[in-house]
């Protein structure tokens, strides 16, 4: 898995460039989802147990392009031999800011999936538009409920009162550390709070790291800020998702302390994309901050460096780290055939049963009951898992993506580059994310 291919690929998590054009494209000049058919009622409804209808081919849509690609073809391949003569699951894999735009319109046509992997905080977006089908059926029959689940995962997946997803795992960013390093100045793993981690980095300074934390730009920048700014006390949006609330003083607190990372020579300035996790692979840097999919990563192309994985540090007060959820599916595509509808919905059903498997992909399950399944303690990211509160969401409302892409993280990186101050920087990006936020309002007609 290369570098920037596996990190790109989770560009999708925040938003994809392009989406409300296609989205304005399929739905013309009205609110979207509007006229859009496949009512809940034209689906059969899901009582559990094997699949006993005639053969069908299922179109199943996935961004896995990274190092947790071949643990989904896997299994993947597994299904189909098992259930050979029955479900024929066909795998397209895309990369995430693909994916999200092409969807819409892929079903329009009737070439898109018919069950697909997408993020929590797109669920909102595409049951706005009518593409997903309801799967409240599926839940009730396989008895899953918010006990077994973290409670914002698991509450990412309803909107208006129905159920659009099944979670699959949860990831999040994570600190990772040099053990050589830290070695150097007496320690064998990062500290958890502020004026340790602070510590740390002016005594690897003078130990001869030159830059020991570089701090991006770009990604995974905006997925630190938000994690800081949770951790300040901030929020991202008002509960009625009609304002911007990330121009906050928890969040110009948060984003200042990225900048002074800079300032105090702990990281040098203008980091390029991918720069800090080059370096950090190449034994430059003491600490990064990352997602868990870089996990195989590591452990495949840097298996000279001595490395450990821990919680983000706590910078703000309270723990937080922004976090996200692959979820399962089902479109209104699927849905012009019933018998589509019980494969499609008996397909979810069998993956989600293989949460441990699918968490040697360096996921985190979703569900509590696999977390606690003894073999997968010992996996690296399990340690994330200790908090569950501290893990925190994108809320699930349309549009957010959009947002995301053009309002946050382009506030972050312009404070980061030392284009405009944080609280500058942040105070025009909520002026733009408001007025987003509005059009979402008329667009999605909530």
């Amino acid at each position: 898995m290369s570098t920037s291919l596996s990190r790109r690929s989770f560009l999708g998590l925040s938003g994809a460039v392009g989406l409300t054009a296609a989205l304005t494209a399929c739905g013309g000049g009205t609110k979207i989802g509007a006229g859009s058919s496949a009512p809940a009622s034209a689906a059969p409804t899901f009582s559990g147990g094997e699949y006993t209808g005639p053969k069908v081919t299922l179109d199943y849509w996935n961004g896995f392009t990274g190092g947790d690609g071949p643990h989904m073809r896997a299994m993947l391949e597994a299904f189909n031999k098992e259930f050979a003569g029955r479900i024929e699951v066909r795998n397209v894999t895309r990369r995430w800011e693909d994916l999200y735009p092409a969807m819409p319109t892929a079903i329009a046509a009737g070439k898109g999936p018919d069950v697909a992997v997408i993020h929590n905080d797109w669920v909102g977006t595409f049951a706005a538009r009518r593409t997903l089908l309801p799967l409240d059926d599926v839940v009730s029959a396989l008895s899953l409920s918010e006990s077994d689940f973290i409670p914002a995962v698991w509450n990412a997946g309803v909107y208006q009162g129905k159920r659009y997803s099944v979670p699959l795992d949860v990831h999040s960013l994570g600190d990772y550390w040099n053990r050589s390093h830290l070695e150097k100045i007496g320690l064998s793993e990062a500290p958890a709070d502020r004026a340790g981690y602070e510590d740390a980095l002016a005594q690897l300074k003078k130990a001869g790291i030159a830059h020991p934390f570089w701090m991006p730009n770009k990604w995974p920048a905006h997925l630190m800020f938000m994690s800081l700014l949770w951790q300040h006390g901030g929020e991202l949006y008002s509960d009625d998702g009609t304002r911007a609330l990330w121009g906050s003083e928890p969040g110009v607190r948060a984003l200042s302390w990225m900048v002074g990372q800079i300032d105090k020579g702990f990281s040098p300035a203008q980091v390029a994309q991918d720069s800090q996790y080059a370096a950090f692979k190449n034994d430059k840097v003491s600490f990064t901050w990352d997602g868990i999919w870089q996990i195989n990563d590591l452990k495949t192309n840097a298996r000279s460096l001595q490395w450990g994985l821990g919680p983000i540090p706590n910078i703000g007060g309270s723990a937080a780290v922004w976090s996200s959820s692959h979820n399962f599916v089902m479109t209104s595509q699927a849905g012009k055939d019933p018998h589509k509808v019980q494969a499609a919905k008996f397909f979810v059903d069998h993956m989600g049963r293989l949460s441990t498997e699918w968490a040697r992909a360096g996921m985190i399950p979703a569900r509590n009951s696999a977390r606690q399944d003894p073999s997968v303690a010992d996996l690296p990211q399990i340690r994330l898992a200790a908090d569950l509160d501290a893990f925190h969401f994108l809320p699930p409302l349309p549009g957010v993506g959009d947002v995301q892409s053009k309002a946050l993280e382009l506030a972050v990186a312009k404070a980061v580059l030392k284009q405009a101050s944080p609280s500058e920087a942040l105070k025009e990006g909520v002026a733009t994310a408001d007025k987003l936020l509005a059009e979402n309002k008329r667009k999605y007609g909530q």
